[in-house]
């Protein structure tokens, strides 16, 4: 392998982007992160096989790993929003950032209201992720170990639920029921995710999201009993300690419930209702997962798989519902499951850090 090949799978020096006048930083503060750790050997690793295997696709490997890093260069271009950069029109500050996300975050599309390197950004994170699940399909068609495959769709998987972060994260910020010191705090892990397009709390998070999907996926849930609690034990003994203390403490919440269910069950509160009325009144106890279309009188997709595009589908599905239900005063969950899971578990963390902080005073 030549070494202007090998060249396309190394990390981007991000300070080769910059003016040599520029400040000497770290290259994590400077900018985005292209490929973690584990990502740069899952390439080198493919690299390594391909070249025994199918030699000719490595043109396709380093073609795409090079596209990626061009768009890496680009955004690099743009200031970080973790320093005060003079724009052309005033000067930007993160804590000005922060404020303005608090503030002006409000309902609709705030796609103008948002930094360019977010947005920028995100369409980054997109290529990337397209560019993980395209490797895990060529490993597999390659006839390479599995293990491999699996590995990049595993990756592809976390990145996307980066996006659902950032989505999170939006509807916690501009939520006014969340205090504003913890507001502050999720805008700025905001501004980390799009600075860097990597985010430590939802790398601790999306397993666990990840499980309960899965989970989800084998239940043959009865519509109708609809909050069974058969099926939340049974995702619950697949999961950890931090679900099943979320579960103990928040399910006994309306809102929390009614996001459990749409979560669960595929299907909107609204329809949940609709069907819970329509099985009343027709005597019937609970029906399959096949069947919820008929009763409705409306085409419902309630079938699930382990696509990450689906999940996200779905997820968003639910997040739309959940602002219409916001902003129109509708009765049903404001919130999807993901945004109480997310808040819970950054509020358990803030309280372990004050904890610790507390003990080490003491």
């Amino acid at each position: 392998m030549s070494t202007e090949e090998k060249t396309a799978f190394e990390s981007i020096p991000i300070d080769t982007f910059f003016d040599n006048e520029q400040p000497e930083q770290r290259a994590y503060e400077m900018g985005i992160v292209v490929l973690t750790q584990r990502q740069k050997e899952l390439v080198d690793e493919l690299t390594r096989q391909l070249v025994i295997v199918a030699p000719d696709l490595l043109n396709n490997v380093a073609g795409r790993m090079t596209r990626l890093e061009d768009l890496a260069k680009s955004l690099a271009g743009f200031p970080s929003l973790l320093e005060r950069a003079n724009l052309t029109a005033d000067v930007r500050t993160p804590q000005a950032l922060i404020e303005s996300l608090i503030t002006h975050t409000k309902d609709g599309d705030n796609t103008l209201q948002l930094p360019s390197k977010a947005t920028l950004g995100k369409g980054f994170l997109v290529a990337k992720i397209h560019t993980f699940a395209a490797l895990s399909k060529l490993s597999n068609n390659a006839g390479l170990d599995k293990k491999i495959g699996q590995a990049f769709k595993d990756e592809t998987v976390s990145m996307m639920f980066l996006l659902l972060a950032e989505d999170v994260y939006l509807n916690l910020i501009r939520d006014d029921k969340v205090d504003m010191d913890f507001r502050r705090q999720l805008a700025f892990s905001l501004l980390l995710l799009w600075e860097h397009r990597a985010d430590q709390n939802i790398a601790d998070i999306s397993p666990v999201l990840q499980a309960v999907w899965n989970a989800r996926r084998t239940l043959a849930p009865a519509f109708g009993t609809m909050m069974g609690t058969s099926e939340l034990i049974m995702i619950s003994f697949q999961l950890d300690d931090e679900w099943n203390l979320f579960i103990k403490k928040k399910l006994a919440e309306t809102e929390v419930s009614q996001a459990m269910e749409e979560f669960l069950f595929g299907i909107s509160f609204e329809q949940i209702n609709k069907l819970k009325s329509i099985l009343r009144e027709k005597g019937i106890p609970a029906i399959g997962r096949d069947e919820v279309s008929q009763f409705l009188g409306e085409h419902v997709k309630t079938d699930v798989n382990l696509d990450y595009r689906d999940f996200f589908t779905q997820y968003s599905i639910r997040r739309d519902n959940a602002r219409t239900r916001r902003r129109m005063g509708l009765p049903g969950p404001h919130r999807t499951l993901e945004d109480v899971f997310i808040r819970f578990v950054m509020e358990l963390n803030r309280e372990k850090q004050n904890n610790d902080v507390y003990a080490k005073e003491s």
